[in-house]
């Protein structure tokens, strides 16, 4: 089993973790330093007063020794040095030159020869000190030449001869390391309180911080819910504030910019409904005309040439008054005025009229599956459209066969066509039913309108229905698939626009 460490998500645990931290980094860091600085005072005052009491006690022995001493007076010094010591127990060696160590008492701390290396450079200038560990026990040992005048009274150390005789004391730091663990004690002591009393700040500052940013939020929240009047109050001149300046300018630019884009957007669906609305009239004369011009030309009446004419006119304008129907029933999607009369259906017999009415009906292009019938509730009319269209556009876009299959799948009626052309562009897919969007650029004008695939999405959307357009596998062609929701449920309404 693996266990993951996961950090606190909230920003509000986030920003009193972090101080908390910070706090308990500052306090450790604080009490390591005055820790390291209070042992060092602690340790430095005890050697300074050992070594004092040390060069008194040499002062007023030394000089009634006599040189070269034998091992009997050393003995004898450091006998009289260890009574002397008091209350600090040392336990002293005297050596005379290279010779051997002489203690009075047995078990004394060895002496380091690190120290004895140093005491014979020092020559005389000074004690040297070193600590040890002996049978468990911290110890501190000293090295104190002895020196001798070389004119009475003289306190110059350039003026005075080492003797050769080295004195080590070593004494226990048991007292010192007790109080250096009381140290250590309280500071691990007292940096729980100070984490404890940094709590409620910490908390404090997450609350000042965190207040503006809930606002913020709240602000985000209600533009993104449409309410784009939304501004905040500033307080203060931080980074926040700035922040909070810069979301109402940001409200108010997207208002702006919102109120506009509605403003242009209405003016562009009047001017279509108008437009279409002023060419039905005229639209409708030219159709009555071109339609007295066709049987003229197909009676011979007229020359060849101008029979040519007419017949281009006349498709021409039977396309110009199919594309202001269209942009007639546009204009009602977007008013949402677009009647649905609904009744139920059979799907596969509706399927059947549509290819009926265009002609399709035993086309050897088109194979229809038969299968189990599929009840709807649906609009005839408009659902014989979004048919036609995406046989229309299969037939003229794709290659055949043409393969239409109708079945009740999930609960919905499903109607798939699928053609054996080229297929869609990748990049023209997300566009498919855009208005007037063409895959093709250079193509300039096409037999439709450019929204017959658009009028058959709104068409399936007022239906509560779905329509959407892919590549078949296999390199198989176009895949439109069309849904709706069976006549035994109750239709879905239409998709909010």
């Amino acid at each position: 089993m693996t266990f993951r460490l996961r950090l606190p998500r909230g920003l509000r645990v986030r920003l009193v973790v972090t101080f908390l931290l910070a706090v308990a980094f500052g306090s450790l860091l604080t009490a390591g330093l005055t820790f390291q600085q209070a042992r060092s005072a602690i340790l430095d005052r005890t050697r300074a007063g050992a070594i004092a009491d040390l060069r008194a006690q040499l002062d007023s022995l030394a000089p009634g020794l006599p040189f070269p001493p034998r091992t009997e007076d050393l003995r004898d010094l450091t006998r009289q040095l260890d009574r002397t010591g008091g209350a600090r127990t040392w336990h002293t060696s005297a050596t005379y030159q290279d010779g051997p160590l002489v203690s009075a008492t047995r078990g004394n701390p060895p002496v380091p020869a690190g120290l004895r290396a140093e005491a014979a450079v020092r020559n005389g200038s000074g004690a040297a000190y070193q600590r040890v560990q002996h049978a468990g026990r911290p110890w501190l040992t000293l090295a104190m030449p002895v020196v001798y005048a070389d004119e009475p009274g003289a306190a110059d150390a350039s003026r005075t001869t080492p003797s050769g005789l080295t004195v080590y004391a070593s004494l226990p730091l048991d007292a010192d390391e007790a109080d250096i663990a009381a140290l250590l004690t309280a500071a691990e002591v007292g940096a729980v309180p100070a984490l404890a009393l940094a709590l409620a700040p910490a908390l404090l500052a997450a609350r000042r911080v965190l207040r503006p940013v809930r606002r913020l939020h709240a602000g985000a929240e209600r533009i993104a819910a449409g309410e784009l009047g939304t501004r905040l109050d500033v307080q203060g001149h931080d980074e926040l504030a700035d922040l909070t300046r810069t979301f109402n300018t940001m409200a108010e630019t997207l208002q702006h910019d919102d109120a506009e884009l509605r403003r242009m957007e209405a003016g562009s669906r009047r001017f279509a409904a108008d437009v279409a609305h002023e060419l039905r009239t005229p639209l409708a004369a030219m159709s009555a005309v071109t339609e007295v011009l066709d049987e003229d030309a197909a009676s011979g009446i007229l020359p060849p040439d101008t029979a040519d004419a007419v017949q281009l006119v006349s498709d021409e304008t039977r396309t110009l008054a199919r594309m202001v129907e269209d942009l007639m029933e546009v204009s009602r999607f977007d008013a949402g005025t677009a009647p649905l009369r609904a009744e139920n259906v059979d799907l596969r017999l509706l399927v059947d009229k549509t290819l009926h009415v265009r002609g399709w009906h035993g086309d050897q292009r088109i194979t229809v599956e038969p299968g189990d019938p599929v009840p709807v509730h649906v609009d005839p009319r408009r659902i014989d459209v979004v048919l036609a269209n995406l046989v229309g556009n299969a037939l003229r876009h794709g290659r055949p066969p043409v393969t239409v299959r109708v079945r009740a799948e999930g609960g919905r009626a499903v109607v798939t066509v699928i053609d054996h052309g080229p297929g869609i562009p990748e990049h023209a897919l997300p566009h498919v039913f855009d208005r007037f969007y063409k895959a093709d650029t250079a193509r300039t004008r096409s037999e439709g309108s450019g929204l017959g695939l658009a009028l058959a999405r709104e068409n399936v959307l007022l239906h509560g229905g779905t329509l959407t357009a892919a590549n078949a596998p296999g390199d198989a062609g176009a895949l439109f698939t069309l849904t709706l929701p069976l006549a035994t449920a109750t239709p879905a309404p239409p998709e909010p626009r």
